[in-house]
């Protein structure tokens, strides 16, 4: 069944937006920016962060509970990096966090954005929320580019991709292949290395062709098997590249998607959800979503 994600005409034109933050806070910063006169808290999982110095300067609400303790005995249990997203001490830890947030609140937040968050979201969490939960990828998932940080970007090259996107889904049981809600304009790769060498002379176009050729001649296939075949110093020189694609991901997607999605999407009562179906303005989005270069 078809619902709204939010509905003005029934809750009012301010929102309850929660923003997880775990780092420099720089999504939450853009989603405010374009219009602060919702009802914002903020939470982080890492007391102190620089996030929490813009919640302050914002006068947003901070709610801040640290996962290691949480988390502690799990690593001894798994091992650090394999603690399993469903385990019971993660769900014990989401809980407690929900219940600072809707106690504070007193109510359930309309509307949760994962804006620079660290940990994964349990299916606790999802099945409490959703589709009220949003997060953003640099990369496009749906063709599988996943992975942290500069490495969509890496996946991209190696599938011979000409340009980058930024992609706004809502979080459900799967890890960053939820329904698609936005995806950026295309950001183009040689002209972005171009511009970024006229600025820094750190010779970036010269690293990017110097890994495409290693792949064709070596008829590397995906990112996979580049690091398995390359050497420390082509590596190095793909994670510069990646890296620095990726910060200018982070400008032209990121921060565009994040706020449209929020402000000029759903605080205007305008996306529905049927299970894993978007809607826009009672239209049925494509898998990839509302890309903001074809609207």
């Amino acid at each position: 069944m078809r619902k709204l994600v939010y509905d003005p005409a029934r809750s009012g034109q301010r929102m309850t937006i929660v923003c997880f933050i775990s780092g420099s806070g720089t999504n939450y910063r853009e989603i405010v920016a374009r219009d602060p006169g919702h009802h914002y808290l903020v939470f982080t999982n890492r007391p102190g962060c620089a996030g929490t110095a813009i919640a302050r300067q914002n006068g947003h609400e901070i709610i801040e509970l640290s996962h290691v303790p949480y988390l502690k005995e799990a690593r001894k249990k798994y091992g650090a990096g394999k603690v399993p997203r469903n385990c019971p001490e993660r769900v014990q830890y989401e809980q407690e966090v929900f219940r600072l947030i809707e106690n504070r609140l007193n109510k359930e937040p309309d509307l949760v954005c994962m804006a620079g968050y660290d940990q994964w979201n349990t299916d606790w969490t999802v099945e409490r929320y959703y589709p009220r939960i949003l997060n953003v990828h640099p990369g496009d998932t749906t063709k599988g580019y996943a992975g942290l940080h500069w490495i969509p970007a890496a996946k991209a090259i190696f599938a011979g991709d000409g340009s980058l996107r930024s992609t706004l889904f809502f979080v459900d049981k799967s890890e960053d292949t939820g329904p698609v809600l936005v995806q950026s304009a295309p950001l183009d790769i040689l002209t972005t290395l171009k511009d970024q060498d006229a600025r820094q002379k750190i010779g970036l176009l010269q690293a990017f062709r110097e890994v495409v050729i290693f792949g064709a001649t070596r008829n590397i296939k995906n990112f996979e098997e580049f690091e398995q075949k390359a050497g420390k110093a082509l590596c190095s020189k793909l994670e510069l590249v990646c890296s620095t694609l990726q910060e200018a991901l982070k400008v032209t997607g990121d921060w565009k998607i994040y706020p449209f999605t929020v402000h000029d999407l759903i605080a205007k009562g305008r996306v529905e959800v049927d299970d894993k179906i978007v809607y826009v303005d009672g239209k049925e989005l494509p898998v990839y979503g509302y890309r903001l270069d074809e609207h």
